[in-house]
């Protein structure tokens, strides 16, 4: 495969994994935990206290991993 054919199959499909420090994740695990800091960040400016931003940030991390995992697989 050339490099071209490389970068043209890149662009036409979005890729599958992302490295973080060598390791492949799956997109769809980093997009979850990266929500999951965004709505801790969020509620943790809003509320002040640590504990309402711990488990918001952590129920919307459960809830995107799970949902993206399963209709990932499906199809």
């Amino acid at each position: 495969m050339t490099t071209a054919e490389h970068f043209r199959d890149a662009v036409a499909r979005p890729a599958a994994t992302v490295s973080i420090a060598g390791v492949p994740w799956p997109t769809y695990k980093a997009v979850a935990l990266l929500i999951g800091l965004v709505v801790f960040a969020i509620v943790a400016v809003v509320t002040t206290t640590a504990a309402p931003a711990v488990l918001g940030g952590a129920a919307a991390a459960t809830t995107v991993w799970l949902v993206a995992g399963l209709t990932g697989r499906t199809r």
